[in-house]
């Protein structure tokens, strides 16, 4: 078993080590523009490119190597056809084509799909292109008239999640709505405003394989850069699940609901573009009081919610990715440990906006035992000798999942400008994942950050206070 792994993240470091914990013991060759050191520890061969978008690089390495399968975590090769290009080669991937991706390279597509096929999930929104006569006149209208000034601008393209605005947290006026959506406009074809709704966003992934949907626990995610939800965007500062595969502040029939919509957007997807979709299906959603509602889709894995599912995945991801495939994806080989995840995200103390601290030294608690070798059958960081150095008791249980860190030849690890690893903490309750992800984030050395609050009672209690104010 052979599977060409094409990422550069610490969701790729935690696909990778659920790929190697498969009894079928694939060889992973490892594509990457930069060398992760958790993934070298896992692959059998790391390959530097200068990037996941010089398709005729990628392959001429994937028709040397003859791999069984792709998996393409990163959105931008997805969304620019990389799964049409290694099909060419009769290699398939687990990751959707061209088409099907757009449900998240293309907000206005995704909206004009649930529009066509009757998911009536989303919020109020218009879809404005470059073709309208006054588009200043025309956005200005709809944001005032329409949405009464509570409004979301959305750049139809891929920005990592930091094309999104809101109107009173990130843009202060209409005019500055307006300003930002003709922004949008000079860069890509087209900008969806829509309305702001008041709720507790929360994201459902399913692995999908046409109109086969099996989802994953829920997960939270915590965009903004610091603590009490403040600070520009990220791509994601920390996340949790819950032992009970619900959240705090969610009820099972919104799960239910959550799944359903997934399943409808898949074969909505089958129908309009005439071809299945295989692949991760990531929901972005939020709990209102009129129900869930559709925020956005994504045709991968979260960064970092793939950090607090997947190690608690207790059957054969590989067998999970075959099954995606050949379209025999079933329930029975998707099945989750019940335990609580938390999440941290180490990055540097500039992050986002300053790089200051980019090739600085940074060193990590029991390093090697957090990057388990192919030969290891179990987790290093369950052994005795860990638990010692790292300062964990018995029975718990973390990882460390490398982001955007390199390694010199004497094996020191730097910083890069952006997110650092995600270190997550994991057990029975939320209370007990906190306080083993904090416990080791304060053990990471160098000039980084994280958000504490991540996780906690007090974080989570909020959520669900808002959920009782909006009578849910």
């Amino acid at each position: 078993m052979r599977i060409l792994l094409l990422t550069s993240s610490a969701r790729g470091h935690a696909i990778a080590e659920v790929l190697k914990r498969s009894p079928q013991n694939p060889e992973i060759i490892h594509i990457c523009p930069t060398r992760n050191p958790g993934i070298r520890a896992l692959a059998k061969e790391q390959i530097v490119i200068d990037s996941l978008m010089n398709f005729p690089k990628i392959l001429e390495v994937a028709k040397r190597v003859k791999p069984d399968f792709a998996f393409i975590a990163p959105d931008d090769p997805i969304g620019g056809g990389l799964a049409d290009e290694l099909e060419k080669l009769g290699i398939p991937s687990v990751a959707p084509k061209k088409a099907l991706a757009r449900i998240e390279s293309s907000k206005g597509f995704a909206r004009e799909l649930w529009e066509k096929y009757g998911i009536e999930a989303a919020p109020r929104f218009h879809v404005f292109n470059r073709k309208i006569r006054n588009p200043k006149s025309e956005i200005r209208k709809f944001i005032e008239e329409e949405l009464r000034g509570e409004y979301v601008v959305k750049y139809d393209g891929l920005l990592g999640g930091k094309g999104v605005k809101v109107g009173g947290d990130h843009l202060q006026s209409i005019e500055e709505g307006v300003s930002y959506a003709l922004e949008c406009l000079e860069k890509a074809e087209q900008v969806v405003i829509e309305e702001k709704l008041e709720g507790v966003e929360f994201s459902l992934m399913s692995f999908v394989s046409g109109t086969k949907v099996v989802s994953m626990p829920p997960v939270q995610d915590h965009k903004r850069a610091f603590e009490g939800d403040t600070g520009p965007n990220t791509g994601g500062m920390g996340s949790y699940s819950d032992a009970n595969h619900l959240l705090p502040f969610l009820r099972k029939e919104d799960i239910e609901e959550a799944h359903t919509l997934n399943m409808r957007t898949a074969e909505a997807l089958q129908k309009e573009c005439g071809e299945p979709y295989k692949g991760i299906l990531y929901g972005g959603f939020i709990a209102t009081a009129k129900g869930i509602k559709l925020i956005e889709y994504n045709a991968r894995f979260g960064d970092p919610e793939a950090l607090n599912v997947l190690p608690l995945l207790k059957t054969d991801f590989v067998a999970i990715c075959q099954s995606i495939i050949d379209g025999t994806l079933n329930t029975k080989l998707v099945q989750f440990e019940r335990k609580a995840t938390v999440c941290k995200y180490v990055v540097p103390q500039g992050y986002p906006e300053n790089k200051d601290q980019k090739g600085q030294i940074v060193e990590f608690p029991s390093l090697l035992e957090l990057s388990p070798q192919a030969k290891v059958e179990r987790p290093l960081h369950s052994s005795r000798p860990f638990m010692e150095r790292a300062g964990l008791g018995r029975g718990e249980q973390a990882r460390i999942y490398f982001g955007d860190v390199s390694e010199g030849p004497d094996g020191v690890l730097h910083l890069g400008g952006s997110r650092t690893a995600g270190i997550v903490g994991i057990g029975d309750t939320l209370a007990e994942a906190e306080k083993i992800a904090e416990k080791l984030c304060e053990k990471v050395k160098g000039p980084v950050r994280f958000r504490k609050d991540i996780g906690t009672a007090e974080l989570m209690q909020k959520r669900v206070e808002m959920m009782r104010r909006l009578g849910r």
